[in-house]
């Protein structure tokens, strides 16, 4: 099982942290040791002290597939949920402004996290509400709609490159909102005003 992350993938979320409006998807990878256990809490690492909390729409491959055509990419997922792409962004500014890869900052141990599972046929994912809370406050709100590359384009661009099997996971890109989280919040999100998670930061 692999993590495949986008990033950038929402205009406003781009601005915020001072990067041009990709022209492509921008792809990285996270590793299965990454991905947190429904029931555990985040403990902020010592190598940060800016962790920010990034939600996003993820789906579950259940087929292989390998250059997928855009209109045959539904066949290839049928749940998806709300998710945590947690990142070290003191580390990976440090890292960007060297020019080094972020895995240190992206990819280390729980830095994701996927809710409860929901049925694709039951949603409408290219105009799908969904919204993160940081201590009962609203700190992120999006809506599929507003990404530069809808799911099924994604599917499509990231198998050109990528075997997709049974399993992997794909992180859509977080909207605007990002922000750094601290001992004792807790984290709750939603998809159409579904609660499905909550994450205890330690």
């Amino acid at each position: 099982m692999k993590i495949i992350c986008v990033g950038r993938n929402f205009g406003r979320h781009a601005l915020e942290l001072g990067n041009e409006i990709p022209k492509e998807p921008v792809l990285f990878m996270k590793p299965d040791s990454a991905l947190m256990r429904p029931t555990d809490k985040f403990y902020i690492p010592d190598f940060s002290t800016n962790i920010h909390h990034e939600a996003e729409i993820v789906i579950r491959i259940d087929r292989i597939g390998k250059r997928i055509q855009r209109k045959f990419a539904r066949k290839y997922f049928s749940q998806f949920s709300l998710g945590l792409d947690f990142t070290a962004r003191d580390l990976q500014d440090e890292l960007k402004a060297a020019k080094l890869p972020w895995e240190k900052a992206k990819a280390f141990d729980q830095s994701a996290y996927v809710g409860t599972w929901l049925q694709v046929d039951d949603y409408d994912l290219n105009n799908l509400n969904f919204k993160l809370m940081r201590n009962d406050q609203d700190v992120q709100i999006g809506n599929t709609s507003d990404m530069l590359f809808n799911i099924e384009t994604l599917v499509e661009e990231i198998s050109k490159y990528f075997t997709l099997k049974i399993g992997d996971l794909l992180f859509t890109g977080t909207p605007a909102g990002v922000g750094p989280v601290s001992h004792g919040d807790t984290l709750n999100g939603f998809v159409e005003g579904k609660q499905v998670f909550s994450v205890d930061i330690r």
